[in-house]
């Protein structure tokens, strides 16, 4: 009787107009947002290789380790096309010397302004707005419109218990529903495969794990709106029900977590902590400038009394040593500024960790939330994607300002400045400029920090869960209104 049931329901979507709106929506949306990606994917690989052979250029054209610098460009990933998450919002380059603190700049949407005003449409975007809908386009009307229509006698005057009337709707509902959209997601990773991307293992597991996510988002709402459906006895109420339910789950809800939480927990804005950064840095540069103008007064006025050729030798045996205090100085400066820079950062971030778990647990009684959030995960564009680039960038910072020390150490090219003081002829500042080219071999490659499969999976079982939770709470609700519907 399953079998008989479940595809008298198939029949009737598949002969319905829905069935054909959807699937032709379904292409239309679906390939156009993979073609959309894949382009956008190949340009920023362009842009990534391009930085690399720049930043690579840029050193071996250096004439002294004190003057090499470097810049890293954040690796675009595969699973962008699917989920785009924060990849288009969060700066993508950083420049990496002794003088600055890790910062990623230039989003693609701050270097592209049109893109940021006519957003990116990506495959999570689809199915949690507009496939959503559909599901509840397919399911309002599936029990009271059944009495609507007279219907649902006819299918109970046959050997048919209430259960598997209720199982097969949803079996059938939620099949008429997948095959138009397992179509054209079938040949968008055939267009994927056939145009070379490189797919790994790892990336065909994360985008099986994010099909079936979205699989069960659907499920919800096909079970829902059964539920619905069976709570009233119009169709027009239960699809204004499910149409303000979908409102607030996919629109409001989220946003309102969000607010709530800032509310509770407020943090410093970027402005506030870059006024803050600014404000020591200018200190700090002040009190090194004082420090460095008394110096140079003092070794001006240990030469007041000394002759021509006395002056001239006491200032050739310290200037290196007055180089050296000098240089320390400096670099304890840089140090302490950096260190200040990342102080500021941490607690902030701390901060931000306390606020977004509690908006992230606000929104997630929304199961749009959870679909997600749950998506992100599984293709690394979280919330965690800039934090964890920018730490991993600190590390490789710190790791290539000591590789630069050293080699400066070891071959005497410092890339400073010697500040020569006379009474007669005042202060005179000259640079080296007697390096000669260098080997970069040395210099470290950057490894980007990309979370495995396994870690991936386990953020996002929380969120796998509560989905799951929500459709058996529908399912629960769906079998107890429908055991005491009314048929007449």
């Amino acid at each position: 009787m399953y079998r008989l049931l479940i595809l008298k329901e198939l029949k009737n979507i598949l002969l319905s107009p829905k069935f054909s709106a959807t699937l032709a929506v379904c292409s239309i949306l679906i390939l156009t947002s993979m073609g959309i990606g894949i382009q956008e994917y190949n340009h920023a690989v362009s842009q990534y290789e391009a930085n690399q052979s720049l930043a690579r250029q840029n050193m071996e054209q250096a004439n002294g380790w004190g003057r090499v610098t470097q810049s890293l460009h954040r690796k675009p990933d595969i699973m962008q096309v699917f989920v785009a998450g924060l990849h288009y919002d969060v700066g993508r380059l950083s420049s990496i010397n002794r003088t600055r603190d890790v910062k990623l700049q230039r989003s693609p949407y701050s270097d592209e302004t049109l893109f940021a005003v006519f957003r990116f449409i990506d495959f999570t975007f689809i199915v949690q707005v507009v496939l959503s809908l559909f599901a509840i386009l397919f399911t309002y009307n599936a029990i009271n419109g059944e009495r609507e229509n007279g219907t649902l006698k006819l299918a109970f005057a046959n050997p048919v218990s209430r259960i598997e009337y209720l199982v097969s709707k949803c079996v059938g509902i939620w099949l008429g529903l997948v095959i138009p959209l397992c179509i054209p997601i079938l040949v968008g990773l055939l267009i994927i495969q056939l145009t070379g991307l490189p797919v790994s293992g790892e990336d065909w597991s994360r985008i099986l794990s994010f099909l079936g996510l979205s699989m069960l988002y659907l499920t919800f709402f096909v079970v829902l709106g059964i539920w619905i459906s069976s709570l009233t006895r119009k169709s027009s109420l239960s699809f204004l029900l499910l149409l303000v339910f979908w409102i607030a789950s996919v629109l409001i809800i989220p946003r309102l977590g969000v607010t709530a939480a800032g509310q509770v927990i407020p943090t410093e804005s970027i402005a506030q902590i870059e006024a803050k950064q600014a404000a020591f840095e200018k200190a700090r540069w002040q009190d090194y400038t004082r420090q460095l103008t008394e110096n140079m007064r003092e070794r001006a006025d240990n030469m007041t009394n000394m002759t021509e050729e006395e002056r001239a030798s006491y200032q050739e045996e310290k200037e290196w040593d007055w180089l050296e205090q000098d240089d320390a100085a400096r670099k304890q400066l840089q140090t302490d500024i950096t260190n200040n820079n990342r102080l500021l950062l941490e607690e902030t971030r701390n901060k931000q960790v306390i606020q977004q778990a509690l908006a992230f647990n606000l929104a997630r009684v929304s199961p749009a939330s959870s679909y997600r959030l749950a998506a992100m995960q599984l293709a690394t564009t979280d919330m965690g994607m800039k934090t964890r680039y920018e730490e991993a960038m600190r590390v490789y910072r710190d790791n290539f300002v000591e590789l630069v020390k050293r080699k400066q150490d070891e071959t005497g090219q410092t890339g400073g400045f010697k500040i020569n003081i006379d009474s007669n002829r005042g202060m005179k500042i000259d640079f080296d400029r007697n390096n000669q080219g260098i080997d970069i071999s040395e210099v470290p490659l950057f490894t980007e920090p990309k979370p495995t499969l396994k870690a991936s999976l386990v953020s996002a079982i929380p969120d796998f869960g509560l989905l799951g939770l929500f459709i058996l709470l529908a399912f629960g609700g769906s079998f107890f209104a429908f055991t005491r519907y009314d048929m007449r």
